[in-house]
């Protein structure tokens, strides 16, 4: 018998849950995830878990991690602060690829070199200049990316640059050739940048999560779930913390299939910053042919294909003034719940209790902040560090810490790097005030809702007449924002021609949900099942499936799927090479070392999948798979020219795929 422990860390909790033999659930528990060191909440989640099912910690075979951290990191644009090294691209690629809204403002240089297709030197690389670049910013950034152009054909300029930057700096890199074996040389940067941004975050969640399980007596091997939803070691996420990204959606995916043996469905997953949508066709997500996609950022790693928005629980309620009757809209940006902050510190009562004394509204009742103890500050310009310092500790009202309008942009930026928190207005707000939800302090959230109702709209009336009705809005926005993100998934799985979000938002579309009847008859939904998960599913997901016209299937542990999840994939490594034909009659083998030639396609062809083979097993092995299957996929091009094949290029690619190895 083999006692597996799942633990998923999400936004607002985390999750536990003990499985017999992958055949049954045993325990399941929750406990409030800590952004100040989320191993706390791991603790709390596991310990809780573990006494609830009776279980010696001593006796957990197999430990197994899924987190929404990278994820959500990149959806509200958190995360430690990088410099990227550009070889032989154009300026311009900077602008014209998104990587100068991915840097945020941090540095970069973009270096002569680079290699051409075939593998040979374009350019020189730069070294003076890249020399100086680190001398000016090794000490003010955490870690380093680096592209350079044609790197999957040759990665010497990477590996060369990678080399200066642990000399000179000593902080840690991420190529790009080592996460991707593609070409597109800016997607490629755009992922080892967002690699090196997540390194520091994801690195100390594992780590800590480690010691805290060894504390607690757990001594199995940790495993991480990986964008794809395939496990790998916690040494594999800490070195590639990218593929992490989605790690938590494809862990629910896993865990649908799981718990309902749905074959073909969409499941959404609400969380406490968003929700998830991916498609099950034939019981298997689908993976995203063109790289997972988080927020605006389009990366090369590979991934179920998911679509992510910024919408759940904790999503920030934001007022509409245009228009005579105003209104709301959700997210993206997650912020911490009234009714939590009062949970845990009773002096937001008395903030609240002041600001509904007065007799005119501010734009800032009801919002509060607070830091997050432990981080680094390093990097952080004169008035955010002025700013930081007048937030000190504990929960403080967002109108007595801003001065003046010019300091909304650095508490914007103390936010993005993770070093505050937001408090306000969530739709867990207005769960707890119409009774839907009773975890956190029900009082206050009516209290905030009150102030929030008391905001006027373009004709000069309050927003809504009381909390109860000012929750209730808030709800049926949510339903709403949940109805058109299924509708946009379904609209991009479908193919159709426009934008999903448009279409989903047509006119036709929405007369078609309220079945138009006039002269036109429309109709319109969903024609296949939405399997609803995360906690606040039941609460919500009802009312999301009449709109939608569809079943609606609402799981037993729908709470916990991503911890159920995190713990019932396998281990799959791929490893992927290409072979080109830079002139006729030789063939160019294209490895992590640099490039080989053959004299024959044979050759090539096996010396390609020799090393693929080799290091797909390893890392499998690596990972702590069992019973190891390769399998390999041959993809060669050729063209016709003068009434004969010619060869043009070949891709290989290796999968490597076992059960998870369990201690005894």
């Amino acid at each position: 018998m083999a006692l597996l422990l799942g633990v998923d860390t999400g936004g607002t909790y985390t999750d536990a849950v003990i499985l017999r033999d992958e055949a049954e659930v045993i325990a399941s528990a929750k406990a409030l995830t800590t952004r100040q060191d989320l191993a706390i909440g791991v603790g709390e989640a596991v310990r809780a878990v573990l006494e609830q099912s009776g279980i010696a910690a001593s006796e957990i075979s197999l430990a197994s991690l899924s987190t929404t951290l990278a994820t959500n990191a990149l959806v509200e644009g958190q995360g430690g602060r990088v410099a990227l090294i550009y070889i032989g691209f154009k300026a311009r690629d900077i602008e014209a690829h998104g990587l100068a809204d991915a840097l945020k403002g941090d540095p970069f240089i973009v270096l002569a070199g680079g290699h051409n297709h075939a593998g040979g030197e374009a350019a020189a690389l730069d070294e003076d200049a890249l020399r100086a670049f680190l001398a000016e910013h090794g000490e003010a950034v955490g870690g380093f990316a680096v592209a350079a152009q044609f790197a999957t054909r040759n990665p010497a300029h990477e590996l060369r640059a990678m080399a200066l930057v642990t000399e000179l700096t000593g902080r840690p890199v991420s190529a790009s050739h080592q996460l991707s074996a593609k070409l597109n040389g800016p997607k490629r940067a755009m992922t080892a940048l967002l690699n090196a941004r997540l390194i520091g975050m994801i690195d100390r969640l594992i780590g800590r999560a480690q010691d805290r399980l060894g504390e607690l007596g757990v001594t199995a091997p940790l495993m991480v779930v990986r964008g794809d939803g395939a496990l790998i070691s916690a040494a594999q996420a800490r070195e590639r913390p990218i593929e992490t990204i989605l790690s938590g959606p494809a862990a629910s995916i896993v865990g649908a299939r799981w718990l309902t043996g749905a074959d073909h469905a969409l499941v959404s997953d609400i969380g406490g910053t968003t929700t998830d949508v991916a498609l099950l066709r034939d019981g298997r997500p689908a993976i995203d042919p063109g790289g997972a996609r988080v927020g605006a950022f389009r990366t090369m790693v590979e991934a179920v294909a998911m679509r992510t928005t910024g919408l759940g629980g904790d999503s920030e309620v934001h007022f509409i003034g245009e228009g005579l009757a105003g209104g709301v809209t959700l997210g993206p940006r997650r912020v911490l719940p009234v009714a939590l902050l009062a949970h845990e510190d009773a002096g937001v009562h008395a903030v609240l209790d002041a600001q509904l004394r007065a007799t005119v509204p501010n734009e800032h009742d009801g919002r509060f902040v607070r830091a997050v103890p432990g981080l680094s500050a390093e990097g952080l310009g004169a008035r955010e560090l002025a700013l930081l310092e007048r937030i000190g500790d504990g929960v403080r009202p967002l109108g007595d810490v801003l001065r003046a309008r010019i300091e909304v942009g650095a508490l914007g930026r103390l936010v993005a790097r993770g070093l505050v928190q937001m408090g306000g207005v969530t739709p867990s707000d207005a769960a707890h005030a119409l009774g839907l939800a009773q975890a956190w302090d029900a009082e206050a959230a009516h209290k905030a809702l009150a102030l929030f109702a008391r905001r006027r709209t373009g004709s000069g009336d309050r927003l809504a007449q009381t909390a109860e009705a000012m929750a209730e809005r808030i709800i049926a926005q949510l339903h709403e924002q949940t109805a058109l993100a299924l509708l946009e998934a379904a609209f991009e799985e479908e193919g159709f021609e426009g934008d999903p979000a448009t279409l989903a938002r047509h006119t036709l579309m929405q007369r078609g949900l309220a079945g138009h009847r006039g002269l036109v008859r429309i109709d319109a939904g969903l024609a296949v099942p939405v399997v609803g998960l995360g906690a606040s599913a039941p609460t919500y997901y009802p009312a999301v499936g009449e709109r939608l016209g569809c079943e609606m299937i609402l799981p037993a542990h729908a709470g916990v799927a991503n911890a159920i999840g995190a713990v019932v994939g396998r281990v799959t490594m791929r490893e992927s090479g290409t072979i080109t034909a830079p002139s006729e009659g030789r063939y160019r083998v294209h490895l992590a070392e640099g490039p080989e030639d053959f004299g024959d396609e044979a050759g090539a062809l096996a010396r390609l999948e020799e090393v693929l083979r080799a290091r797909a097993r390893a890392a499998a092995e690596a990972a702590g798979a069992a019973d190891i299957q390769v399998s390999v996929t041959r993809d060669i091009r050729r063209a016709g020219v003068e009434e004969r094949e010619v060869f043009v290029e070949a891709s290989v690619t290796v999968e490597a795929a076992g059960r998870p190895r369990v201690a005894r």
